[in-house]
């Protein structure tokens, strides 16, 4: 439990950095290319593609940081960020953040395994519960840069588990707080755990 605390603090230092303010009406403007995937708003109807609609700025920021720099590896992105600006990056991010996601629904069968891990984790293995970076409700705490995943598509959350599970995504940081999680979680664990944050609002 000490190591996933001295994760937690670090991560908290690390993402406290001071980044570019964003401006949400520029961003959309520059987000319009993004909308063929994510949804205009932000609200992707492709279940492989995240909703970024009201994703935390700092966490958004980030990840299209690591994208541009290839230090978080998504194919369907290779070159789209290439000729944008930190600026440029830090406005979608203000424009995304600013929307509102919609919720889907959760697999009746799968909610009570889902909500037991979201909520308690598994303790004796020493994986922390969700809530613990993601919040009761999955809002995420932004000012540490963790992510929204409440409403999230069950599938693209799926997918990164087990991408962190397998270490196919590595930008959680030298603290691993993600890998190491995700390390705990069986397949059915991921599933129910996907279906769960998916309706969670």
């Amino acid at each position: 439990m000490n190591k996933v605390l001295v994760s937690l603090l670090l991560t908290l230092g690390i993402t406290g950095l001071a980044h570019a303010a964003g401006d949400l009406v520029a961003g959309q403007n520059k987000a319009a290319v993004c909308g063929a995937c994510h949804g205009a708003d932000g609200n992707s109807a492709a279940p492989n593609f995240p909703k970024l609609a009201g994703q935390g700025e700092r966490y958004l920021l980030k990840q299209l940081q690591d994208i541009k720099s290839g230090s978080r590896q998504v194919v369907e992105m290779t070159g789209l960020l290439d000729n944008l600006s930190d600026q440029d990056l830090a406005d979608i991010a203000a424009y995304f953040a600013n929307q509102k996601m919609s919720v889907g629904a959760a697999d009746p069968k799968l909610v009570e395994r889902g909500e037991a891990l979201f909520r308690g984790g598994k303790l004796e293995e020493g994986m922390p519960a969700c809530i613990g970076c993601h919040a009761p409700n999955g809002r995420g705490l932004d000012a540490a840069g963790f992510p929204q995943i409440g409403g999230q598509h069950a599938a693209y959350v799926a997918k990164q588990l087990t991408d962190f599970r397998e270490g196919n995504r590595t930008n959680d940081g030298d603290s691993l707080i993600m890998r190491s999680i995700a390390a705990k979680l069986s397949n059915k664990d991921i599933e129910a755990l996907s279906s769960y944050v998916q309706g969670l609002h």
